[in-house]
């Protein structure tokens, strides 16, 4: 059965426009892999409350996704090893 979940990625803003497009691509790609894709919001650059790898500000995506319930394990595991992912959190939205 078929959940529908959450993700919110904080990440590195710091390489520059074209490596953070080319991240959330990435980070797109790796969803949809799983999973079907209801909406992606980009909500923008913020200044985060402490540093993290050096930095104090990050771009926070989030992507609402349906998929069955074993994916967000999957997801979780791949963002922990992609580089630029300062933070996630995924999280199921309740009907």
């Amino acid at each position: 059965m078929a959940n529908q979940y959450k993700l919110v990625t904080v990440l590195n803003p710091s390489a520059g426009e074209e490596a953070t497009e080319a991240l959330i691509n990435t980070v797109k790609a790796k969803v949809e892999s799983g999973a079907v894709i209801d909406a992606l919001d980009n909500l923008g650059t913020k200044h985060l409350a402490y540093e993290i790898q050096d930095q104090r500000e990050g771009l926070y995506i989030q992507i609402t996704f349906t998929a069955e319930s074993d994916f967000p394990k999957e997801i979780e595991r791949v963002l922990k090893i992609t580089d630029g992912v300062l933070r996630y959190l995924i999280v199921r939205v309740s009907e």
